[in-house]
């Protein structure tokens, strides 16, 4: 199966890298670029532009957006540009790459990352993937089926989208502790078990690096809850997965 590049778009960054789809691992070093500020869909597309030049890439490219994608049109954007709302993003980045592109939400190519090649792989059952970032992506799966475009990063909690509480962004920025942040992820992951009655819970995203500091502080789920398997490399393997 010949390589495909995944791109993973994301609020602070862009990250790419061709993937080996046999046994879901990169090829080539992972290139990051910041991503614009605004994240407008031109100036976006121009980064992922560069990326797909950079690697000389002809080619399936599989990019992944931070937005509900349907029919590759961009139907949310909260961590974007609002813009993006009704661009046909496959029709965008063809444009500016000329080449075949596939757009799937960014969540949920993570999750097919993992449940595929890392810590999902051969589990039953109902399995949730969180990725805990700029803010807070899901991705849900049903006998290892894909239920698109979840969003359960915005259910309301104490008058709140769930992730302008959990997320790891908010961590930072509100400087909190460990035991602090783990406690208010313990209540949105109640949540999503009194919703879901998940058998897996994996948590994903930049903060899985760390998860040694907060997993273990979690109390009261029946869920089994782990961190994801390939870290933040998910997101691109996912985008690879799906324009394959």
């Amino acid at each position: 199966m010949a390589d495909v590049l995944g791109i993973d778009i994301g609020g602070t960054g862009i990250k790419a890298a061709p993937v080996d789809l046999s046994a879901g691992k990169l090829t080539a070093e992972r290139v990051k670029i910041d991503t614009p500020h605004p994240a407008v869909p031109d100036a976006v597309a121009e980064v992922v532009r560069q990326q797909v030049a950079g690697f000389s890439w002809t080619g399936p490219v599989g990019i992944t957006f931070p937005g509900v994608v349907i029919d590759s049109v961009i139907r949310t954007a909260a961590n974007v540009d609002k813009s993006w709302i009704d661009v046909d993003a496959r029709k965008l980045f063809g444009r500016v790459t000329g080449q075949p592109v596939t757009v799937i939400n960014d969540a949920d190519a993570a999750g097919l990352a993992e449940t595929k090649f890392g810590a999902g792989v051969g589990q039953k059952g109902t399995v949730l993937m969180l990725t805990l970032g700029t803010g807070i992506g899901s991705a849900l799966f049903i006998d290892g089926i894909l239920v698109p475009n979840t969003e359960f990063g915005h259910i309301e909690i104490r008058g709140k989208d769930a992730e302008k509480r959990a997320s790891e962004l908010v961590r930072e920025e509100h400087d909190m502790s460990w035991g602090k942040w783990a406690g208010r992820v313990d209540e949105y992951l109640e949540h999503m078990e009194q919703l879901l009655s998940p058998q897996l819970i994996i948590i994903g995203g930049g903060i899985s690096k760390k998860s040694e500091k907060f997993l273990p502080l979690l109390t009261g789920l029946r869920a089994k809850v782990v961190p994801a398997a390939m870290l933040n490399d998910a997101g691109i393997v996912g985008a690879a997965m799906a324009a394959a």
